[in-house]
């Protein structure tokens, strides 16, 4: 791994980028608009960069996938014959199930795909976001499979180690989209939701911690998680129904005024918290 491209340069791309010059690695950009391969230029952390993946691949060795879910597959078939012998591929999508398979179903039997999650990232987008700090501390996912050799895998946790990432752990596919499900993206639905509960111009007058809290994840790239959702349907939902589930028993026992019950709920989960804190401090 020497000379990288990173294809897709907006805040996640654009923050790889950022990082890996930093760690003086020889970084190409691929994206569709030119001003942000003129923006990173500017910023100087690409080597070269164009819109044609043409004018980059056959100078690099390892590929770093940061586009929407959907334009992976079409855009590994489009460019993978150009792509050098023995190169390595990874992608940072949100969502495991519908990409890796696919991906390898296709790919050239002397590429290798190792599929990675950074736990990272912001509620904007763009390049002028970009943030190499954002990696600093954060979990970090390898997804490998099979088809994966241990080398790879190992080289690989050594970057995450570079880039200054905290925790790293393996998981398998399947784990992978259903720790998404509950973690991410139930949060996620539920920060919107409640975002689309009350529409008030003067909520920011009245509002404290706690609303600020849970809705700051509901600024949303509606393109990309809508996306993430439907890759991850059966999962999502199921994670939402027990939400249901455990809302709509809070709400009985609030309108049964079963003062009991609400309580042990509340010791309930104020011990998980705490719990939850305790291991995340311990493992920091």
């Amino acid at each position: 791994m020497t000379n990288i491209a990173i294809i897709g340069l907006g805040l996640m791309g654009a923050s790889f980028a950022k990082k890996l010059t930093h760690l003086n690695y020889n970084v190409y950009g691929i994206d569709v608009s030119q001003q942000t391969i003129d923006k990173a230029k500017e910023l100087k952390i690409i080597v070269d960069g164009s819109t044609n993946p043409l004018d980059v691949i056959s100078k690099c060795d390892t590929f770093i996938f940061c586009l929407y879910p959907t334009k992976i597959l079409p855009w590994i078939e489009v460019y993978q014959n150009d792509i050098p012998k023995n190169s390595l591929l990874m992608d940072i999508s949100g969502v495991k199930t519908n990409i890796v398979k696919p991906i390898q179903d296709v790919l050239r039997e002397d590429l290798e795909l190792l599929s990675i999650h950074p736990m990272c990232g912001r509620e904007s987008r763009g390049i002028e976001f970009s943030d190499e700090t954002i990696f600093k501390g954060s979990n970090f996912i390898l997804v490998p499979t099979q088809k994966n050799k241990n080398e790879t895998v190992e080289a690989i946790k050594e970057l995450a180690n570079k880039m200054e990432f905290g925790r790293i752990c393996t998981l398998s596919i399947e784990e992978h989209d259903k720790m998404i499900g509950f973690l991410s993206q139930l949060t996620h639905v539920i920060a919107v939701s409640l975002m689309n509960t009350h529409d008030n111009a003067h909520l920011v007058e009245y509002t404290g911690d706690s609303f600020r809290d849970l809705t700051r994840i509901a600024k949303i790239n509606e393109d990309l998680w809508t996306e993430l959702f439907i890759m991850n349907k059966d999962i999502l939902l199921d994670e939402i129904n027990q939400f249901i589930d455990s809302i709509s028993h809070f709400r009985d026992s609030l309108e049964q005024e079963d003062t009991q019950e609400m309580k042990r709920l509340f010791i309930q989960s104020t011990k998980r918290r705490d719990k939850f804190n305790k291991t995340d401090a311990k493992k920091r």
